[in-house]
């Protein structure tokens, strides 16, 4: 790859409604936009509880589609204020703690346009808490097409260079990543549209989240999970899992990214062989309790070893340098390299073993015996074998997630099985947990809306 820069893209247009826009596309200003003053971080009302309680109601179940009016999101997360996120479609709602209901706000930052295949994005995928009164919000943008002239898909040539035609250009504003900020009334404002990152090859150019070694590969154009790492050094960090790879933020910086790819050897007609690197999308993310970071794609996972240097995340040198890889593997017991795994969660339980869930053969249990192979055997009981999420809590349990039979808890000793039957719904579609506050937060979400656990 090269290290050319690519020159400006064309100016955002501005945001609709009266939602402020953040930076436009062009030189660097320097520090973040003025969003209007500091963040309401949703002060905790006195409930008489404790303070490591929380501020939200300590009921050991509670349903707060049917309590607050949640409604049926599509995701929802918390941030460090604990103030609870909602993603539904082309909106996002805020409920503040003490808040009776939350308030929604309609067209920000990628939203402002209609969804579409050629507009900024094909539609939201998942919300992530940040800072207090900040939260971040995935996109999904379509796969981008192999031009004329243009050997790799997803290479992007700037004005100036070989094959370059500005509607190609502006396929880097298309899907990604916003960071939102709450507004004092409660209402919802873009900050920014991701696009800082470590790397020196674009510095100050706004195109959004694209390779950090090389900004002419815009690989990472959907993002399908997210996770906020609650504890431990590099509390407040942010992992997003796209179409390619998984992303590392701090704040409003990224760095991308890593993926645990294999390369597929093909042989030509005139006996050369040539190799292509596999890397297929990816769903499964986790932090395990050491704060690892857990990744799963349709093919393979890996269990990654953080730095404390945002720069140094995506320096590739397999078992050694500044982030390596404590495992990098596929479940050989399933099927081979080359099949679809469908893996859509991972997970480190407090015992130390490491659980995968699939949207079409179960959950599995994984010990390592190398840094490339694992023992491997499925989990029986379940009542169906498509999973779409999987959360470990600190008392040693695993949740599973299922998609057609509700929520079920594996208790520590790795083989007991039981239906949370208080928990509405049959699609699970997303775990978010919360262990700073006492008793623990564990976010269900499912078809029929949002429900909280306390205490797992």
């Amino acid at each position: 790859m090269g290290n050319e820069v690519p020159p400006d893209p064309p100016p955002v247009p501005p945001v609709e409604d009266g939602t402020p826009p953040g930076s436009t596309p062009g030189e660097d200003p320097g520090t973040p936009p003025d969003t209007g003053g500091p963040p309401d971080e949703g002060t905790p009302p006195d409930t008489g509880e404790p303070p490591e309680a929380g501020p939200w109601p300590v009921d050991a179940v509670l349903d707060y589609t049917r309590s607050f009016g949640v409604g049926t999101p599509q995701s929802v997360g918390l941030d460090e204020g604990l103030n609870l996120w909602l993603l539904d479609g082309n909106r996002i709602g805020v409920m503040r703690p003490g808040d009776p209901a939350p308030r929604w706000t309609t067209g920000v930052g990628q939203a402002r346009e209609p969804f579409g295949s050629e507009s900024l994005a094909v539609g939201s995928t998942v919300i992530c808490g940040g800072e207090a009164g900040r939260a971040y919000v995935g996109y999904r943008a379509r796969e981008m097409r192999r031009a004329e002239g243009i050997s790799q898909r997803t290479y992007i040539p700037g004005p100036g260079e070989p094959n370059y035609t500005p509607e190609r250009y502006a396929e880097y504003q298309k899907g990604d990543l916003d960071a939102v900020r709450l507004q004092a009334d409660g209402s919802v404002a873009l900050e920014e549209h991701i696009w800082r990152t470590t790397g020196s090859s674009n510095r100050g150019k706004q195109i959004g989240i694209h390779n950090t070694n090389d900004f002419h590969y815009e690989e990472d154009r959907s993002v399908f999970n997210c996770a906020r790492v609650t504890r431990g050094p590099y509390r407040g960090d942010l992992y997003i899992t796209t179409n390619h790879g998984v992303t590392r933020i701090q704040g409003l910086t990224y760095n991308s990214h890593r993926h645990p790819g294999w390369y597929l050897i093909t042989t030509n007609p005139d006996g050369s062989k040539d190799e292509s690197l596999q890397c297929p999308p990816m769903h499964g993310l986790g932090i395990a309790p050491n704060g690892d970071v857990l990744v799963a794609n349709e093919q393979m996972l890996g269990v990654l070893i953080p730095s404390a240097k945002l720069e140094e995340w995506d320096r590739e040198q397999t078992w050694a340098g500044p982030t390596p890889w404590r495992f990098k593997g596929f479940n050989e017991a399933l099927n081979g390299q080359a099949t679809d795994d469908f893996w859509r969660a991972f997970e480190q339980t407090a015992s130390g073993r490491y659980y995968l869930g699939s949207a079409e053969f179960g959950v599995w249990a994984m010990t390592p015996k190398s840094r490339s192979a694992g023992n491997w055997s499925r989990l029986a009981g379940l009542p169906t074998n498509r999973i779409l999420s999987l959360k470990a809590t600190d008392d040693g349990a695993l949740y599973i997630g299922t998609d057609g039979a509700g929520l079920w808890r594996l208790e520590p000793d790795g083989t007991t099985l039981t239906q949370v039957q208080q928990v509405s719904g049959q699609r699970v579609l997303q775990l978010v947990y919360e262990p700073t506050v006492t008793p623990s937060m564990l976010l269900v979400l499912t078809d029929r809306g949002l429900t909280v656990l306390r205490g797992p």
